[in-house]
């Protein structure tokens, strides 16, 4: 038996899978999130319980052997621990906002741009660099108790193993790594103004590190490794390593992946490199804020449920009657493939003829539309590999299909975790067949009619998001 422990936002999972990769069962258990006034945290003690908690489930479930652990997880954000492997404070999500109005400024005096020119990193409020900026200014005591600012999985794989902590080349990557040298570029560091607390930036492990569990969770003895954060590792688990493949990623955060063999710092600052296992390998990625959390508002708002979506996507033709959806609801805008931090969401064209299932397809529309922006500027021309909850949902990828104009390989069930073992593997010398662990459910593939009818959608969207990005500029 294989597990692969994803540690999400809402949600922790642990995935038991088999020699060639079926599933065997899946343990999940759900995480709180603080939300007040723009500042989203999390506890840590409550992710690392929920982690031992759905192992040991899961190990009970599945009475096999375990081979090989792999861990992934939510990237970005600022997880402080002191010395002796404590929590400093909360958690800060990726989805924290309080440093908007200090990504604003880097916008304007160059800092964001400059640094976008050095890494390929397109800065964002919940990524590692305004919130640590954020805190020294405004909570500089936290940064003095703490040790260590490391990312999600980073703390998990050190509870789980005792090793030292560090992190990995994918995690890294944002914003601080320079992607061709695969080392902190302290350049970066001084820009943002954290020369005084580079000692906080946990050291990266190129190649990933790798351990044996203490016995919490797992089996005292299970080689373990600290793998790519959730992004990579579902590329890794759907099969997509060739350049020019690509992945999209239908989930809370939606986001597209294109494989490739060069780095481009010219062109609009938008999304981020990620260093891959390989060197010379990155993964161009538009991880744009929001992907499902845009429809489940929508849903809970006008008290339809998931059960109901796909009725209702049959009950209203493409175009949604005229309603238009722009599907930027995060509180902290958007940040790929460009980077507005004051951007929202708008709803446009309804009257009340409007129904349920007219703001339901819009929505979708709307996701549809960002998610090929996101894949054009990412570079894809290869496959297209699909995942995520929303692929749940056989109207709604038909949809997708139809916006995107190409064939969709359709990858189920818990892709993030099955990366995270075939990483391990890698790093283990354990062999697995890569090709029959990432085999597609089903390839769908687009109407050529409802495609030419949203080409022309697609660009109505471009023209609203041009028009929208510059009134929130004014």
């Amino acid at each position: 038996m294989y597990i692969g422990i994803d540690v999400g936002t809402s949600l922790v999972k642990a995935a038991a899978f088999d020699g060639i990769g079926r599933e065997l069962g899946v343990a999940s258990r759900p995480l709180g999130l603080t939300l007040h006034g723009g500042v989203v945290e999390q506890d840590m003690e409550e992710v690392y319980g929920a982690v031992v908690a759905v192992l040991d489930e899961i190990t009970a479930r599945v009475p096999e052997p375990v081979e090989l652990a792999g861990l992934t997880g939510q990237g970005d954000g600022v997880w402080l621990l002191d010395a002796e492997g404590r929590p400093v404070r909360p958690a800060a999500s990726w989805m924290d906002g309080r440093a908007n109005e200090l990504v604003d400024q880097w916008l304007a005096d160059g800092t964001f741009e400059a640094v976008f020119r050095r890494t390929g990193g397109a800065m964002f409020p919940g990524c590692p660099g305004p919130l640590l900026a954020w805190l020294d200014s405004h909570e500089p005591k936290s940064l003095d108790a703490a040790a260590t600012a490391l990312y999600c999985k980073d703390m998990v794989f050190h509870r789980l193993t005792g090793a030292p902590v560090t992190t990995e080349v994918s995690d890294a990557s944002m914003p601080f790594l320079d992607p061709v040298s695969r080392t902190y570029d302290n350049r970066v560091v001084e820009l943002l103004g954290l020369t005084h607390r580079r000692g906080l930036l946990a050291p990266v492990s190129d190649p990933a590190a790798t351990a044996v569990a203490l016995g919490e969770g797992l089996p005292a003895g299970t080689p373990i490794a600290n793998g790519p954060y959730d992004l990579p590792a579902c590329a890794l688990g759907a099969g997509v390593t060739a350049d020019g493949d690509g992945l999209l990623i239908v989930g809370t955060c939606l986001a597209a992946l294109v494989g490739t063999a060069e780095v481009d710092l010219a062109g609009e600052p938008g999304g981020l490199y990620i260093c891959t296992d390989r060197p010379g390998h990155w993964l161009r990625a538009m991880p744009a804020m929001v992907g499902t959390a845009a429809l489940d508002w929508v849903l809970s708002t006008t008290g339809v449920t998931h059960e109901e979506v796909d009725g209702l996507l049959a009950g209203t033709p493409p175009g949604a009657h005229g309603v238009r959806v722009l599907p930027y609801f995060a509180p902290s805008g958007e940040r790929a493939p460009f980077v507005e931090p004051r951007l929202r969401a708008e709803l446009t064209g309804v009257c009340l003829e409007s129904t349920p299932a007219d703001l339901v397809r819009a929505t979708c529309e709307g996701i549809g539309y960002a998610a090929r922006h996101c894949l054009e500027a990412a570079g894809l021309t290869g496959t297209l590999a699909v995942c995520g909850g929303g692929t749940r949902s056989p109207a709604w990828t038909r949809l997708l299909a139809d916006v995107l104009g190409r064939p969709l390989r359709v990858v189920e069930g818990e892709v993030g975790a099955r990366g995270a073992v075939l990483a391990a593997a890698e790093r283990h010398g354990v062999e697995l067949d890569a090709g029959q662990w990432t085999r597609p459910t089903v390839v769908v593939e687009p109407d050529a009619g409802r495609a030419s009818h949203y080409e022309r959608g697609y660009a109505e969207h471009l023209a609203r998001l041009d028009a929208a990005r510059e009134r929130v500029r004014d």
